[in-house]
C-alpha cells in the first residue's frame, strides 16, 4: 500500500493519527454562528483544494476516484516523487495554519483540521522510514497494483479512453524502471526483505508476460481486459483494429521490457537476501517497529502489551472452540478436532472449477441473506452495490486469501469481495461465513461505502486509513453475522472463532517476530498449533507478518476496543440502547484513532442519557 508514495488512496493509508479534539456527536448539533459556519466553509473548501491538489500527483489515485484526469499516464515511483507529495503536504500544512483560526472553528471542523495537521506528520514519518519500508513484500510491490488498477477502474467509454489505456502500457516501461532502480539502490544499501518474499514475487512478475499476446496461450487478463472494453466501444471496425494492434505492441513492447527489467532487478535482489529476520534486524529495527505498531492501532500500547493480549486472548477463545467440540460430539483433544475440521473432506469444496464456482455462488448468498435482515442492525444501508470475484490468476501466488478492493465514490465502480481460489484444497469451507462477513456485508463494504457516502466529511477523511478502526471494524462484523442469525451450524461457528482466533494469533506473531526475533519456523509452529489454517495459509500469512510490520497486529486491538465500546453503551444506557443508532455512531464520521471513536461514542452516550 505504501509503496505507491503519491497516491492519494495510499498516502491516506498514512494518515492514522489522535487529534487533540473530539469527534462532535452523530445527532444534529445547534446551529453555529453565522461566523463560524463562514470559516468553517472556507476550511471544506481549503480540503477539498488540497485533497485535488494532492490527488493530481496520481494518475492512479484520479482513475480510482472514477475521475478521467491524466487519464492517459501513470505515477511517479521513485524516492523523490514521494518527496513531492510530502512538500505538497507540507506546504498545505503551513497554508491551513495561515489562513484559518482553530478556534473559530466548529467542533466537527476542529477535529478536521487536527486531522489534517497530524496526516502530515505521518507521511514525515513515512518519510523517515523510507528505506526500512519494505519496497518488496510477500504482496509484491507497487507495480503489480497496476494490472489491476487497468481492469478493474479504468473505464473505456470512447475512443480516446482506449488511447489512454494503450498509452498506460507504454508507460510501464519507464514505471517498471523506477521501481526496478529503487530495488537497486536498496540492494546496495542492503535494505532487504526476508528471502522467501523472491518465490512469490517472482513467479507473479513471470505471469505477466505469458498467454496471448506474448505466446500462444490463453489472453493474458489485461490483453483480454483490453480486447474486450474495445469490443464494447460504438466505433468503427477499423478504428476498433487499429486500437487492439496498439495495444498488442504496447505489450509485447514496452510492458514486456519493464516486466525484464523489473525481474532482473528482484534476481539481484535475491541474490543477496538470504535471511530471514524481522525488521529488527534493520538499522533502527526497534524504532521502526514501534513506530508501525502505534501507526496500525492508533495507541500507545507497547509490542510486548500486545503479545500479552495476544496470548490471554487465544486462551479464551480455544476455551469456547472447546464447548462446540463437544456440542458436536468429538471425543478426542481440541487438537484433534483442528485437524479433523481442517481435513475432513465435508470442510472442503472440490478442487476443481465447480468447486471454485460453488465457493463463489456460497459466498453470494451469505451476503445477499444477510442484507435481507441488515436493517435490524443499521439505520443506514450503503448505496454502492457489492460483487464477489476471485483473485485473477495472475497474481494468486502474492495475494492474500481475502481482501475488499472499494468501488468508486460515485457508484460508477462496485466495492468488490475477493477470495484468492488458487488451490481449493486449502479453502475452509466453514470459515467462508465470516469471511463474508468480514470483507463484504456488514464489514469492509458497508464501513468503505458509508465513509465515501458522507457528503459533510471533507474527501481527505472519507478515504482516510487507520488500520485498527478499519480492521476492528471487520472482525467485530464476523460477531454480527451471528446476532443476525448466522452460524445456524456448530461447524460455520467453529470456522468464525477459528478466524477469531487467528487474529488473536496475529498479536503473538506480529510482535514475536520484530519485537521477540522469533524465526520463521517458530512463528508457523504457532500458528499451526493454535488455528485452522491450511499450511499454505499458515506460510502465506506468517510470510505477510513479517514483511508487513505491525499490520497484523490492528484487527485484534480495534475489535477489542469496538466491542468494549459497546458493553459501556449497553451497561449506561439499558433499555435505550439500540444497535442500529450505536453502529451509526461508529461509522457515520469515516475512519477514525481509536481514542477518537472512545470520545464519540461517549458524547453519544451522554447525549441519550
Amino acid at each position: 500500500m505504501f509503496r505507491t508514495a503519491c497516491s492519494v488512496l495510499a498516502l491516506t493509508a498514512v494518515l492514522a493519527t489522535t487529534p487533540a479534539m473530539a469527534q462532535a456527536p452523530a445527532a444534529p448539533a445547534a446551529a453555529a454562528p453565522a461566523a463560524a459556519q463562514s470559516e468553517d466553509a472556507r476550511l471544506a473548501a481549503f480540503f477539498q483544494e488540497a485533497f485535488l491538489e494532492a490527488a493530481r500527483l496520481s494518475p492512479e489515485t484520479l482513475t480510482a476516484l472514477g475521475m478521467k484526469e491524466r487519464y492517459a499516464e501513470l505515477g511517479d515511483y521513485t524516492k523523490a516523487g514521494q518527496g513531492k507529495a510530502l512538500a505538497v503536504a507540507e506546504a498545505q500544512l503551513a497554508r491551513m495554519k495561515r489562513d484559518f483560526d482553530r478556534a473559530k472553528l466548529s467542533e466537527n471542523s476542529r477535529l478536521s483540521y487536527d486531522l489534517f495537521e497530524k496526516s502530515v506528520v505521518t507521511q514525515r514519518l513515512f518519510d523517515k522510514w523510507y528505506w526500512q519500508n519494505y519496497a518488496v513484500s510477500s504482496n509484491g510491490s507497487g507495480l503489480d497494483n497496476l494490472p489491476v488498477m487497468l481492469i478493474n477502474n479504468h473505464r473505456v467509454d470512447s475512443v480516446a479512453d482506449a488511447e489512454a489505456y494503450v498509452s498506460r502500457l507504454k508507460a510501464f516501461e519507464r514505471v517498471a524502471g523506477e521501481v526496478s532502480a529503487d530495488i537497486d539502490e536498496r540492494t546496495a544499501k542492503g535494505y532487504l526483505p526476508p528471502s522467501f518474499v523472491f518465490g512469490r514475487v517472482i513467479p507473479d512478475a513471470q505471469n505477466q508476460t505469458k498467454g496471448a499476446p506474448f505466446d500462444g496461450g490463453a489472453d493474458h487478463p489485461v490483453w483480454a481486459d483490453f480486447k474486450k472494453k474495445v469490443a464494447a466501444l460504438k466505433a468503427d471496425d477499423a478504428t476498433k483494429a487499429r486500437l487492439l494492434t496498439a495495444g498488442e505492441a504496447a505489450l509485447k513492447g514496452e510492458w514486456r521490457r519493464g516486466y525484464g527489467r523489473y525481474i532482473a532487478a528482484l534476481e539481484g535482489m535475491k541474490a543477496k537476501a538470504a535471511t530471514v529476520n524481522g525488521v529488527w534486524a534493520l538499522p533502527q529495527g526497534e524504532a521502526y517497529y514501534a513506530d508501525m505498531v502505534t501507526f496500525f492501532t492508533t495507541t500507545p500500547l507497547t509490542p510486548d502489551q500486545i503479545h500479552q493480549t495476544g496470548l490471554s486472548e487465544v486462551a479464551r477463545i480455544r476455551a469456547e472452540m472447546e464447548v462446540i467440540k463437544q456440542k458436536v460430539g468429538f471425543k478426542g483433544t481440541l487438537d484433534e478436532f483442528f485437524e479433523f475440521v481442517r481435513t475432513d473432506p465435508k470442510t472442503h469444496y472440490p478442487n476443481t472449477d465447480a468447486g471454485k464456482q460453488q465457493y463463489l455462488a456460497d459466498a453470494k448468498k451469505i451476503i445477499a441473506d444477510y442484507m435481507a435482515v441488515a436493517d435490524k442492525q443499521f439505520s443506514t444501508l450503503p448505496k454502492q452495490a457489492l460483487e464477489v470475484r476471485a483473485v485473477e490468476p495472475f497474481r494468486e501466488k502474492t495475494a492474500s486469501t481475502a481482501f475488499y478492493n472499494p468501488g468508486a465514490p460515485d457508484g460508477s465502480r462496485p466495492g468488490i469481495f475477493y477470495v484468492n481460489l488458487a488451490d481449493m484444497t486449502q479453502v475452509q469451507k466453514v470459515q467462508l461465513p465470516a469471511i463474508a462477513y468480514h470483507e463484504g456485508a456488514p464489514g469492509h463494504h458497508f464501513q468503505f461505502a458509508r465513509a465515501a457516502e458522507q457528503p459533510d466529511l471533507p474527501m481527505f477523511r472519507r478515504f482516510a486509513y487507520y488500520g485498527a478502526y478499519l480492521e476492528g471494524w471487520g472482525l467485530y462484523a464476523e460477531k454480527l453475522g451471528k446476532e443476525a442469525g448466522g452460524y445456524q451450524d456448530p461447524y460455520d461457528d467453529f470456522g468464525r472463532l477459528s478466524l477469531e482466533i487467528w487474529r488473536a494469533a496475529r498479536l503473538v506473531l506480529d510482535t514475536g517476530i520484530h519485537a521477540k526475533k522469533w524465526s520463521r519456523d517458530q512463528a508457523i509452529a504457532y500458528m499451526k498449533a493454535n488455528t485452522l489454517s491450511s499450511d499454505l495459509d499458515v506460510a502465506r500469512e506468517v510470510d505477510r507478518y513479517f514483511t508487513n510490520p505491525g499490520q497484523a497486529t490492528s484487527y485484534k486491538v480495534g475489535q477489542l476496543k469496538i466491542s468494549e465500546l459497546r458493553a459501556k453503551a449497553e451497561k449506561a444506557l439499558g433499555p435505550k440502547f439500540d444497535v442500529r443508532d450505536f453502529h451509526e455512531v461508529v461509522l457515520s464520521a469515516g475512519a477514525l484513532p481509536l481514542d477518537v471513536l472512545e470520545t464519540r461514542v461517549d458524547a453519544w452516550i451522554a447525549r441519550s442519557k
